[in-house]
């Protein structure tokens, strides 16, 4: 356990100086939004893309991982359609809580990850990114238009937002990179390092100074709700679904911690841009962010 939390205690130590440095007012609100940006159509996809691209996955069979991961989060996104059939909360309301329940947040993940494992279980949530991003940006696109007050988004729409999506077409690149066996030319290679190597720094502080601690407290029992979904029903799906698929090892753990974490950030412009209820996805993402510092290390300690 002390190893967990001496792994663990950095990344949420690096959250918390991004919400104290907002809070004093420094360098300005006018700073985030293009840190945000950068972060995410410049530095991470670039970390995924030289990943993904250099990785030597000879020594792992991806594919039961790979199953395991999709089967956990479409595992969650059946039992929440079947909660909103029994007991339907309000549309924009339901959108926000799938986002909080379904996506979950890379910077964590990839910080968590690089602390514990290192370099390989960086290729490999990788390769859960690559598996992960696709179908939660699919399924988040489709219940946001159904349920956030628009009409349902045609193929058109969801393909669309799908093949914009920086981060997909970074797995891609990176994936395609790799199986051709082209890779990433010394300067390209040294390049993308460079750049991604700044992003889980900075996606950890944005995390950070993203956080909205009087918004969690007014929604308290459907953050809650939402938190014991995503932080302690998501991990034991997920490693039920490695049982199934006979995953151990390495793997399982990097299965583990992408399951465990809190939701992701990007779910707010999301909802911001499809018709979500913002405030309630902003209490959402504090709410899980500020709960997995307890859970994920009594999940590591469980499962690990």
């Amino acid at each position: 356990m002390l190893v967990i939390l001496n792994s663990l205690i950095p990344v949420f130590a690096v959250i918390a100086l991004g919400f104290i440095v907002r809070r004093t007012g420094f360098p300005g609100e006018e700073f985030w939004p293009p840190l945000d940006r950068i972060n995410y159509y410049v530095l991470f996809p670039s970390l995924l893309c030289h990943t993904l691209a250099v990785a030597d996955l000879s020594s792992f069979d991806v594919w039961p991982m790979a199953y395991a991961l999709a089967a956990g989060l479409l595992s969650m996104v059946a039992f929440l359609m079947l909660s909103q059939r029994l007991r339907p909360l309000p549309g924009p309301e339901f959108s926000s809580v799938f986002q909080g329940a379904a996506r979950w947040n890379s910077f964590v993940a990839l910080a968590a990850i690089a602390s514990l494992f290192g370099a390989e279980g960086v290729t490999l949530a990788a390769v859960s990114f690559a598996v992960l991003v696709p179908i939660v940006n699919v399924l988040s696109v489709i219940i946001l238009t159904r349920h956030g007050g628009r009409e349902p988004a045609g193929l058109g729409t969801v393909l669309g937002l799908v093949a914009r999506n920086p981060l997909i077409l970074a797995c891609i690149a990176g994936i395609f990179l790799n199986a051709t066996g082209i890779g990433l030319p010394g300067p390209l290679a040294v390049t993308a390092k460079i750049l991604g190597d700044a992003s889980l720094t900075l996606g950890l502080i944005a995390v950070g100074a993203g956080l909205r601690i009087g918004h969690a407290m007014r929604a308290k029992w459907v953050v809650l709700y939402t938190s014991a979904l995503k932080l302690l029903l998501m991990p034991v799906l997920m490693m039920g679904w490695c049982h199934v698929f006979g995953v151990d090892g390495l793997p399982r753990l990097v299965v583990l911690i992408c399951g465990a974490v809190p939701g992701a950030t990007s779910s707010y412009i999301l909802a911001r841009q499809l018709g979500g209820d913002i405030d309630l996805m902003a209490s959402l993402i504090t709410g899980g962010t500020l709960f997995a510092v307890f859970s994920m290390p009594f999940m590591l300690w469980a499962f690990g």
